[in-house]
């Protein structure tokens, strides 16, 4: 079974994060994708940020009725920084018979060399890194990965038709462009702070639980 890794601080989660998985998934021939809230994110400011109980909750409500995408609460169970090399050897020996593989936005991969073991991550798990709407976003992509992760990626196309970075000894970089949808958490917490309504940006369960907790105000 091949299933996504899809993680970040959704404060709060928005429609776009679902449908931008819901995209990779049908897209890159996954099986079912986790999302997991960071519980101490190490690279963001925790300003005006919810509880990770509180963001933990919006993922599990938006997507109970999604039966290929779960909620995992793998970072909340763990002290200290959120550190991704830390999720993904959870999740592998949680499921050593699933191939996991890592989702993250263009701007977290142009990131990823200040991640803490960065060079482990390429060694353990494949990538799919998400364009949105950046069609000539490959090129800038191709160069990182030469310049600062290994000179010894090849630039090739995969069974689903993806262009994909391959590698003799490390996991291939999958290119997914995935649909621009003008949406993001700052918005919403912007929109909520200013009384406007959430109608259309957020799943109805996170919307109730925002106004509920009096979030973001």
């Amino acid at each position: 079974m091949d299933a996504g890794l899809f993680g970040g601080t959704f404060n709060p989660l928005h429609n776009g994060h679902l449908e931008i998985i819901q995209y990779v998934k049908d897209h890159c021939g996954l099986d079912r994708i986790f999302l997991y809230p960071s519980a101490l994110p190490p690279h963001k400011s925790s300003a005006n940020l919810a509880t990770a109980r509180d963001r933990m909750r919006m993922v599990e409500d938006a997507v109970k009725d999604r039966p290929d995408i779960f909620a995992s609460d793998v970072e909340l169970q763990r002290q200290g920084p959120s550190f991704t090399i830390d999720t993904i050897n959870a999740f592998k020996q949680a499921c050593p018979d699933t191939t996991f593989h890592l989702l993250m936005g263009s701007d977290a991969f142009f990131d990823i060399t200040t991640w803490k073991q960065n060079e482990k991550i390429f060694k353990t798990v494949p990538l799919i890194v998400m364009l949105r709407g950046e069609r000539a976003g490959i090129a800038p992509i191709a160069s990182y990965i030469d310049e600062q992760i290994s000179k010894g990626y090849k630039l090739e196309v995969d069974d689903c038709f993806v262009p994909c970075f391959t590698h003799k000894h490390l996991h291939p970089i999958r290119i997914c462009n995935v649909p621009r949808i003008d949406i993001s958490s700052t918005q919403i917490r912007t929109r909520v702070k200013l009384g406007q309504p959430l109608t259309g940006l957020v799943p109805e369960h996170v919307e109730t639980l925002i106004r509920t907790k009096d979030l973001y105000r």
